[in-house]
């Protein structure tokens, strides 16, 4: 599988468009009429002030605290990069706040505190305490995060929590319980060897011991060796409080024998002859990144009993923060907490652990890209996992609640954990396992209009994303120009430029084509006109001939156009079978319009057809398809005959005994809503419907640019179903991403 690459000049852009930065704030109540103006503030405002006045307790009710966390940093030691400074900072601040939002449906803040000096940090983030529920310390250089984190637990009473120690140590005790598991030992019993005593490294062995690891059997080593009693050099308090009395003075000492080995240090620190030197059945976690202490390759090559995990995404076993902290703060948030102590961290590594050994739903692994079972390469759950918000967050709450730490303990766990499985918006797990099948798939695709700077863009970022092969028509000197215009210079060596000059194919193309049109008033010169100098034309003929796996189109040429010229090479009318499938995300939900593209007034067969169509779209997606027949009446009423069709398209359905839900004639809301939907309760329909049918392709497509200009809906398509090969069709209006998400889909062959 081709991996994928990131380039400065993306990396950049992505932070700039469509806004800077990484998030907006948006209100969540109505602030539209001056009677609503007058309730968010003055006077209105003044009435919760009071109550919060009278019962500090009632700011959890009448304020957003309760679901807000702080995200802080000086900037110290920002990721690998080292001291950036505050504002170096900020991008990675904004990143880990959309993280929380989008994990664990957590608001953040990212705060950037321009000083070094531990009191002045202290005193900031103390002040602005009655703001947040929580408070996520990020990227401070050791030892000051010890000495802040320590003073701001002891001042706050609202979570005050370092991810770069704490998060990494509820991770990697979730993969050794799972470890030790596997290879029959107790963690009282293990010799466990930890390299690298900063922020991380201190916290997951404090974690282990807190776990039953024993002090005397727990060697912390850093980069002068062992951290044994007695030791003066490169000391301080937090080092000290984990010396042992040992005879052991280096890494290489430590680990002969060693059950277990933790790495927060660098490349290249353990060797494989430490590795072989090691006890049966030997526990590595590697987690220095970007380049672990020693590789799996290496690892395995000497020891093949060994179970190892590392911070990288690329292997097995990745040791990952964003299993921890929004799912800890999740649970804190929600029942107020005062603090996250121990027995709420060891609560989420026990849960992460029993979930890795849990049977892996299917669109789990169709994200990852293999089947995943419990076992040496597989102790800890993946990040696509949507059993974790609501698996997670209820163990770390009842640790609260049964520490002490809950200032308001949850009474139903059960409708608890049903409304965290609300919480969590489907589309971005959609989306996820498109692209992860995508990669998989490594299908090659034509971009049909390589004289559009969007369309080279998204070619480049197709197979830079590690998806597949992108292959642009048009001119080569054309497409060198344009990529060097978008900064892009470096990607002219990396794609294919094809075009009828070219191509060795060009005289099979126009048989083929002349072959199909010599009955439709094509003579031989159309051929060759259409065959040659139509970019549409001569990328479908590609597809035909197995040159290509899919096809991308329609960024400058209307969608009507483009599917015209497509009909010359694939049979793509109404009766034909095929139909166009919008997808609209919006708010966490997502629906398919259809049909969007091809039939302009289908009667009730065409209807029926749709419907399939837009099911097999729907699960294709990951989806069960719930298909609902629109129109502006319900069941009958108001009587039209503009209804009728749409009353009598179940019926079709009826008769061709299809397999999924489906239910009308109904309006959009009875389609939508559950309290609408509760007024028929004889409707077939076991919940919202996801595939709206509705009468007309004109009203189809006002539904969705609707929903993209007044909702601020994503809108992907429509996605072309119902043809032999892939081929999708952008918007004239298409973004660089937009055309990208066309490619995955085509990839994958959705439709």
């Amino acid at each position: 599988m081709t991996k994928q690459r990131i380039t400065r000049e993306e990396a950049l852009q992505f932070h700039i468009e469509p806004t800077p930065g990484k998030w907006e704030v948006q209100p969540t109540v109505p602030m539209t009429t001056q009677r609503d103006l007058s309730l968010a503030y003055s006077p209105g405002v003044a009435m919760p002030c009071e109550e919060i006045e009278a019962r500090p307790e009632t700011v959890y009710d009448y304020t957003n605290k309760g679901n807000l966390v702080a995200v802080i940093s000086n900037g110290t030691a920002v990721l690998g990069l080292g001291n950036l400074g505050a504002a170096g900072s900020k991008p990675v601040m904004e990143g880990k706040s959309v993280l929380f939002k989008r994990f664990a449906d957590v608001n953040s803040i990212d705060i950037e505190l321009d000083t070094e000096d531990p009191d002045e940090f202290c005193r900031a983030v103390r002040l602005m305490g009655p703001t947040f529920g929580g408070i996520n310390l990020e990227d401070i250089k050791a030892p000051e995060c010890f000495m802040i984190e320590q003073r701001l637990k002891e001042e706050m009473d609202i979570p005050v929590f370092h991810d770069d120690q704490h998060g990494t140590a509820v991770i990697c005790a979730a993969g050794l319980i799972n470890a030790l598991h596997l290879s029959g030992k107790k963690i009282e019993d293990c010799r466990i060897v930890l390299n690298g005593a900063g922020a991380a490294g201190i916290a997951c062995i404090e974690l282990l011991k807190a776990m039953g690891a024993r002090h005397e059997n727990c060697i912390v080593c850093d980069t002068k060796g062992v951290i044994y009693q007695g030791r003066t050099e490169g000391m301080n308090q937090w080092k000290s409080a984990h010396a042992v009395k040992t005879d052991l003075r280096s890494l290489e000492d430590a680990m002969d024998g060693a059950d277990v080995f933790l790495g927060v240090s660098v490349k290249g620190a353990v060797t494989p002859d430490m590795v072989a030197r090691m006890a049966d059945n030997p526990v590595i976690f590697s987690m220095a990144n970007p380049d672990p202490e020693i590789t799996p390759e290496e690892a395995h090559e000497v020891r093949v009993d060994a179970i190892v995990a590392t911070g990288r995404s690329d292997y097995p076993n990745q040791v990952n923060n964003v299993l921890g902290f929004p799912y800890l703060f999740r649970g804190a948030l929600d029942i107020n907490a005062r603090a996250i102590n121990d027995e709420m961290k060891i609560a989420c590594a026990e849960a992460l652990a029993e979930l890795a050994r849990k049977d892996v739903p299917d669109e789990v692994a169709m994200a990852y890209g293999r089947k995943l079972t419990f076992g040496r390469d597989y102790i800890i759950p993946t990040p696509f996992d949507p059993r974790l918000i609501h698996v997670v967050p209820p163990a770390v709450a009842r640790a609260g609640m049964e520490t002490g730490a809950a200032r308001r303990p949850i009474v139903d766990m059960e409708g608890y954990e049903e409304s965290l499985k609300t919480r969590m918006d489907p589309t971005a797990s959609i989306l996820r396992g498109i692209n992860a099948r995508a990669r998989k798939n490594q299908s090659t695709v034509v971009f049909a209009e390589g004289d559009d700077p969007r369309v080279l863009r998204a070619a480049v970022s197709y197979q830079r994303g590690g998806y597949g092969r992108a292959l642009v028509v048009g001119r080569e000197q054309d497409v060198k120009q344009k990529l060097e215009a978008e900064g892009l210079g470096d990607a002219v060596r990396e794609l294919r430029v094809v075009n009828a000059a070219n191509t060795d194919h060009l005289e099979t193309y126009k048989a083929f084509l002349y072959q199909r049109l010599q009955r439709k008033g094509h003579d031989w010169h159309d051929i060759h006109r259409m065959a040659a100098r139509d970019r549409h034309v001569f990328s479908a003929l590609m597809l035909a001939h197995d040159h290509a796996d899919a096809m991308v189109t329609g960024a400058t040429r209307k969608s009507a156009h483009v599917l015209e010229l497509i009909n010359h090479v694939f049979d793509a009318n109404p009766h034909d079978g095929a139909v166009g499938v919008s997808a609209v995300l919006n708010k966490g939900r997502i629906v398919l319009i259809s049909d969007t593209l091809v039939h302009e007034w289908p009667d009730e067969r065409d209807l029926a057809d749709i419907a399939e169509r837009g099911a097999s779209v729907a699960r294709d997606l990951g989806l069960e398809p719930r298909v609902a027949f629109l129109s502006f009446s319900t069941f009958g009423y108001p009587v039209s005959e503009r209804a009728t069709k749409m009353h009598m398209a179940p019926r079709e359905l009826d008769a061709r005994g299809v397999d999924f839900e489906y239910e009308g004639e109904m309006t959009v809301d009875v389609a939508l809503n559950p309290r609408a939907m509760e007024k028929y309760p004889f409707s077939r329909l076991t919940g919202p419907a996801n595939v709206l049918v509705v009468p007309a392709r004109h009203s189809a497509s006002i539904s969705v640019k609707l929903m993209q200009e007044m909702a601020g809906a994503t809108v992907i398509g429509p996605i072309l179903s119902g043809i032999d090969r892939p081929i999708q069709i952008c918007s004239t209006t298409a973004t660089v991403n937009d055309i990208l998400n066309m490619s995955v889909l085509a990839a994958c062959k959705v439709g």
